[in-house]
């Protein structure tokens, strides 16, 4: 019986999966939201190609509009989308320890059966995804997103509370049970517990708290985590109770991590209240980093800082806040696929 593993994101990639942005409050109303939307997503897709191969699934009709901002080079898969985050609807890829390469499926509702979101078709792209991958598919019975996972690749994982315990998304569910199933498809043998997601990722539009905003290994040896300097900031406590319990879990497990604090930017609000603007949700790629942005005066440092941790990758900075606007970050709307041997 094989046992499976999810690689670190620097693990030697396949490729990089995302979806098109085709309707709803993540496209936009307007033309200038819809052509704001298209063009960020187009900007991450076409920036990982020129590191690695990227396929884009496309909903049915929209294959000219997205072939007039895509690169040439970008596959395209057509399948029914509801939406375009494609790390939580997509499936997570792991590798097995006879070198085969696994999808883990879990069960995709909408981010906890949340009233404006609907998945009817989403629910099926972790299935296609993994047919079109050429992977072992992993069923699980676990509502469950990859943005609200991130590992080590050596057996570490970082969830929180308030996302694989949400009754919206598994009720009755104990840490045990979350865990033996993290266990079981991911090969999660330790798990840090963080508290919960940021003040705006539990507004309307949020993931109830995902960990992908909150803290990335980007070695088994390094762990970057979100700090929020502003004591006016709802998330300045927010983040130090995530640290807490990093720190907690470090000492508690012996675990020899070092935890590089990684300061959120200096602006702290838009025009619908505090913004949960983050460079942790990056996404490592073949020889690159793709980096979130905010025309902010801490871009530079922070774009330094993931040099530093990411030695020999280019670090490329994209503005993000049309993706936060929406909801989530770089990392939330890509998938990587790892290479196995």
């Amino acid at each position: 019986m094989t046992t499976w593993r999810m690689p670190i994101e620097g693990h030697e990639q396949e490729r990089l999966w995302l979806a098109w942005p085709t309707s709803g409050y993540t496209l936009g109303e307007t033309e200038a939201e819809v052509e704001e939307a298209r063009s960020t997503w187009a900007a991450v897709a076409n920036a990982a190609s020129e590191h690695e191969a990227v396929t884009v699934v496309v909903n049915p009709g929209d294959e000219a509009v997205a072939s007039r901002y895509l690169s040439g080079q970008i596959d395209q898969l057509i399948a029914p989308l509801d939406d375009a985050w494609m790390r939580d609807i997509g499936p997570s890829f792991v590798i097995g320890d006879d070198g085969q390469l696994g999808a883990v499926n879990f069960v995709f509702n909408g981010w906890g059966a949340q009233d404006w979101a609907s998945w009817q078709n989403d629910q099926h792209i972790g299935k296609i995804v993994a047919e079109a991958a050429g992977a072992q598919r992993i069923d699980s019975k676990m509502v469950n997103e990859g943005g609200g996972i991130q590992v080590d690749g050596a057996g570490r994982v970082i969830i929180t509370k308030t996302v694989q315990l949400d009754p919206g998304r598994n009720p009755g569910w104990s840490a045990e049970q979350v865990e033996a199933e993290l266990l079981r498809t991911i090969g999660a043998e330790s798990v840090l517990w963080l508290p919960r997601g940021l003040t705006r990722d539990h507004d309307t539009f949020g993931t109830r708290g995902h960990s992908d905003i909150l803290a990335a290994f980007t070695t088994p040896d390094v762990l970057l985590m979100h700090r929020q300097d502003a004591a006016s900031h709802p998330d300045h406590p927010i983040a130090q109770a995530n640290r807490a319990a990093a720190d907690e879990y470090r000492s508690a497990t012996s675990a020899g991590f070092e935890i590089l604090d990684l300061p959120a930017p200096e602006t702290l609000r838009d025009a619908e209240g505090y913004v949960d603007y983050s460079y942790i949700n990056h996404v490592v790629i073949n020889g690159a980093v793709l980096a979130c942005s905010f025309d902010d005066p801490a871009d530079d440092r922070a774009l330094a800082t993931l040099r530093e941790v990411y030695p020999g990758r280019e670090v490329i900075g994209i503005d993000a806040r049309p993706l936060f606007a929406r909801g989530g970050g770089i990392h939330c709307i890509t998938q990587q696929q790892p290479k196995v041997a």
